[in-house]
């Protein structure tokens, strides 16, 4: 039993994401059948967030989203500094 429970809080986020796929499959086809073409939209969205959320979380891959943000502003503000002060002007 010990072995259930220790396997089960372990995966809890990837069997977590694979629920959400399947809801989101499920809704996609009774939208679809609906003619609800835009919640199916959304619902497939959904189904696609979640394959990626349980992708990265299979290949031990973490998200942190202000670390990422931190870097991205991080070169931006290189690249913009390297830019030449005329270069909007060169398209022309």
């Amino acid at each position: 039993m010990a072995t259930i429970t220790t396997s089960v809080i372990l995966m809890r986020w990837q069997l977590l994401s694979a629920v959400l796929m399947f809801l989101a499959s499920t809704l996609n086809v009774k939208f679809r059948k609906s003619d609800y073409h835009a919640l199916a939209i959304v619902s497939s969205g959904m189904g696609i967030a979640a394959s990626c959320w349980f992708a990265t979380g299979l290949l031990g891959l973490s998200l942190d989203f202000p670390v990422m943000w931190a870097h991205f502003k991080e070169v931006f503000m290189d690249v913009m500094s390297r830019t030449p002060p005329e270069w909007p002007m060169m398209l022309n």
